[in-house]
């Protein structure tokens, strides 16, 4: 069975007990502030490093894209001046579908 402290001896010992609590919540608010602190910068850092880097990588990506369609596009020009008449007859078609679907319904 435990054994019954006088008063003041229970006092100090929550008083001792009180002080090392705030010492441990101290020691913890430091370390959390640290570690904030360090991952916030790692992480300041990796997105500045992707800001920096996204112009270049975009301007990659549209040279990259540029390649295919310019052979599109030159594949188109050689059609049209091979087949006039379907080259106009397919802006024909396109023209009225663009008309219909941009037409009101009543």
């Amino acid at each position: 069975m435990a054994s019954i402290k006088p008063g003041k001896e229970t006092s100090q010992d929550f008083a001792a007990d009180l002080a090392s609590l705030r010492d441990d919540v101290a020691k913890l608010n430091s370390s959390l502030s640290e570690f904030i602190r360090t991952h916030s910068a790692t992480s300041t850092n990796t997105v500045f490093e992707a800001a920096d880097n996204a112009p270049q990588k975009i301007s990659d990506t549209a040279n990259k894209a540029h390649v295919p369609v310019a052979g599109a596009t030159t594949d188109v020009e050689t059609t049209i001046e091979h087949k006039p008449m379907v080259a106009a007859l397919i802006a024909m078609v396109a023209g009225m579908l663009v008309g219909l679907l941009s037409r009101g319904r009543k």
